[in-house]
């Protein structure tokens, strides 16, 4: 056995160790023996390191079992280990994945797809003046808006929201059980009272026949905002908004049922 000259030196845990590791290769007596250890000591402390690694990882499970809960079940490993990082816990991947497998925790984010973009419409379609500038130095300069769909036991509702991109936040929303202009009239005229911006705002979307309508395009001149479209089947155009409400399925109604409308004004 020369793989144990370098280990004859070493203290008892570390020719523990070593037993364990060439276990399969060499028997435990022979390996005992010429290490100068006895089997007793070795079975006692294999038994002690299996009985530790067994309570951290019943540890483990209840905590990785909440994160995954208070996530609604869509938190991965790579998040969950973001998180546990953050609490001092550092562990791998591969063991997150043991654990969260043998508390059948399983990650499941697709959804069926309704679409919420008409742009097959003959009303007139504006520049896009955004031209993917998502990063802005002041805020009222640019806006994003989108339409989203939330599933509800009563039916689909429609959520329209406008973001300013310095803040990144949302200062304006309007929600509806029909997808009309009405629907993205209501949450850019929020947005224009809370803010109050100045002449030359550049307003950003798709190519919707909402955000194209004859009473926004009169919002629009009535308060000196420059519209922004993106192209045709880009949704990179208006990535921001897009991201949003990609975050908004993922963490919320993908994973929560809704009664109806009233109940979500409550989350």
């Amino acid at each position: 056995m020369k793989k144990s000259s370098g280990v004859l030196c070493q203290g008892v845990q570390v020719k523990y160790a070593w037993i364990k590791e060439y276990c399969a290769e060499f028997s435990i007596a022979s390996m005992c023996k010429i290490l100068n250890v006895s089997r007793s000591g070795y079975y006692e402390w294999a038994n002690n390191t299996e009985s530790n690694k067994a309570k951290q990882d019943k540890e483990l499970r209840a905590i990785i079992k909440l994160i995954f809960q208070e996530g609604r079940g869509i938190y991965g490993t790579r998040r969950i280990k973001s998180i546990l990082s953050r609490k001092g816990v550092i562990i791998s991947r591969r063991r997150i994945i043991r654990l969260m497998k043998e508390d059948n925790l399983v990650c499941k984010t697709k959804r069926k797809f309704k679409a919420t973009t008409d742009s097959n419409h003959k009303l007139p379609v504006a520049p896009n003046l955004l031209a993917r500038r998502f990063n802005v130095n002041a805020p009222n300069r640019y806006w994003v808006g989108d339409i989203t769909y939330v599933p509800t036991e009563e039916g689909w509702l429609y959520l329209a929201t406008v973001i300013d991109l310095y803040s990144r936040k949302i200062i304006g929303w309007s929600m509806s059980n029909r997808m009309q202009a009405e629907l993205v009239n209501k949450a850019l005229l929020m947005a224009i009272w809370q803010r109050k911006p100045s002449k030359g705002l550049i307003w950003h979307t798709d190519r919707g026949s909402q955000y194209a309508s004859n009473s926004h395009l009169k919002i629009i001149k009535q308060h000196k905002i420059k519209q922004s479209m993106s192209r045709k089947g880009n949704c990179w155009d208006n990535a921001v908004a897009e991201s949003f409400f990609n975050s908004l399925k993922t963490e919320l109604t993908h994973k929560c049922k809704f009664k109806n409308e009233s109940v979500i004004y409550f989350v």
